[in-house]
């Protein structure tokens, strides 16, 4: 496939991905404290997660790995630094869905602070990678 389309599939991927992550943040901090409208919500939310969020980050970890081969950047100081932030918005998403399990078993739990904090890191994370991909510093 050309390398162009896999580009364009590979942002495509993260954006469903990151906006899934921002999505779970933000409606994990407004679902109701007690009652099936809270069950409701957090079972849509996980169901969203496992059934379009966690395949486009798989998705964009396939075709990435596929472009850094292609564009022989494996060795590049910038793409190791990107390399480690795209593992910290995995684990970082991770840890989300598992909060949110966790609020699905527990109807007093109030969304933890991963939850609360999760789109000001996510944003971060992303802003970061997105200036390592383009800027290409460190050459």
């Amino acid at each position: 496939m050309d390398y162009l389309w896999l580009k364009a599939l590979h942002v495509a991927a993260i954006i469903t991905w990151v906006g899934g992550m921002l999505a779970m943040s933000v409606a994990a901090r407004t679902i109701p404290a007690l009652g099936a409208e809270r069950k409701t919500a957090i079972a849509t939310l996980r169901k969203w997660d496992q059934r379009i969020t966690s395949p486009a980050m798989g998705f964009a970890w396939i075709v990435g790995v596929t472009l850094v081969f292609m564009g022989g950047w494996h060795s590049a100081i910038w793409f190791m630094i990107k390399f480690v932030l795209v593992l910290a918005l995995s684990a970082l998403h991770g840890v989300q869905g598992g909060a949110l399990r966790r609020m699905g078993n527990d109807p007093a739990m109030a969304a933890p602070a991963v939850l609360r904090q999760g789109p000001a890191m996510t944003i971060t994370i992303v802003l970061l990678i997105a200036i390592l991909v383009i800027v290409k510093p460190f050459q």
